[in-house]
């Protein structure tokens, strides 16, 4: 293995994706890579990836190390910080094997990613995952003690011009599966028009799908400036002191936005935000909602989401995972009815029209002529 290109160096994969370019090399400090960080390196066009960290630990099954091994870009694993931390923005990198060179400097070595090496670990995750979710539950229960006075009170709302009230929400978090999802439910988008809301980088989901989101809201660090730019109304999700790290991005941007106050994720704050507006339902795509979704997204525990959810109860529809229920197909039994369908008011229209019956009848005979019949 040989791959060159320049260096983007970024600890956190979300926050590198908004700046790399195809050909890139990727150089990251990420740990358990999950599904939808190295699905954004492989639609980023990454020539290779860097990892600081290990790709897969074998703690529980991530799937990251899985997706870019299908999309054949190589990754070093375990390059550690020293490397990391010596590596600059643009530096022209130049993997050979599993060393690391910039120009003649040589920089480290790491451990390839192989299919036998993500089997392998994948198999050590799943006989440690009774133990991972053992530990999971516990950390759960024991933070939903804690918090349930936090999450089950209601919080101020900031003035919002989008109107929630008696409305069918659309909720979109960049989550596993969230494009398959998204595809299968356009009929519903389509025919009910819900308000369109993204969670941070479910905003680009839904521009990449080919609308436009009415709302955003999140912590705004893995959204894009497009997307932020779209014409949106704009939440930051503040913590329930009130501090609200993203703001400051959006003050750069000369963007306005109001902040909301609330516990838990910005996924967790969506679902207040529009319970509490009085949304009549709300649809979601792409949340997390399972051991492996948190683990993911490096918590220990999901109390506030279990709470939030408990406390929304009906209004939610969960839509993750609906693309993988039923797919349709056009059958050979499809086409027959159409083709049945279609003959049909002509058949009618040669019955009642003997200028229509003579023209057929001569198309009939320069057929038969031209064949030699």
């Amino acid at each position: 293995m040989r791959v060159t290109g320049p260096a983007r160096v970024d600890r956190r994969t979300k926050r590198l994706v908004r700046r790399l370019r195809p050909g890139d090399i990727a150089v990251v400090a990420h740990r358990d890579m999950d599904e939808v960080a190295a699905r954004s390196l492989v639609d980023a066009g990454v020539r290779a990836v860097l990892n600081a960290e290990e790709t897969l630990t074998g703690r529980y099954p991530a799937t990251g190390a899985a997706v870019l091994l299908a999309a054949g870009i190589p990754v070093l694993d375990g390059l550690g910080e020293a490397l990391l931390n010596s590596i600059r923005d643009g530096d022209p990198l130049r993997v050979e094997e599993a060393t690391v060179w910039c120009g003649d400097r040589y920089l480290g070595r790491g451990t390839p990613l192989t299919r036998r090496y993500v089997e392998e670990r994948m198999a050590r995750a799943r006989a440690n995952l009774d133990l991972e979710l053992a530990r999971f539950l516990e950390n759960t229960l024991e933070r939903a003690r804690r918090e349930r006075d936090l999450v089950l009170e209601r919080w101020e709302l900031p003035p919002l011009r989008t109107r929630l009230e008696g409305r069918q929400v659309l909720l979109v978090a960049r989550g596993p599966a969230y494009r398959e999802d998204l595809a299968a439910i356009r009929p519903y988008i389509e025919e009910v028009r819900p308000v369109l809301i993204g969670i941070d980088g479910g905003a680009d989901a839904l521009l990449a799908e080919g609308y436009r989101p009415d709302l955003i809201i999140g912590d705004m660090d893995s959204v894009s400036d497009r997307a932020l730019c779209c014409g949106a109304e704009l939440v930051v999700h503040a913590y329930p002191d009130g501090r609200a790290p993203g703001a400051e991005r959006l003050r750069s941007l000369g963007l306005p936005a109001v902040r909301f106050a609330a516990p838990g994720t910005s996924e967790d704050a969506a679902m207040l935000l529009a319970y509490q507006a009085g949304a009549d339902l709300m649809v979601a795509v792409g949340t997390h909602t399972n051991l492996v979704d948190f683990l993911d997204k490096g918590r220990e525990g999901m109390a506030s989401t279990l709470l939030v959810r408990l406390k929304v109860g009906t209004h939610l529809v969960d839509a993750k995972g609906v693309s993988r229920i039923y797919r349709s197909r056009l059958t050979g039994r499809h086409l027959a009815h159409l083709v049945v369908a279609a003959l049909v008011p002509v058949a009618a229209m040669v019955a009642v029209s003997p200028w229509l019956r003579t023209w057929l009848e001569l198309v009939w005979l320069q057929a038969r002529v031209a064949l030699g019949w």
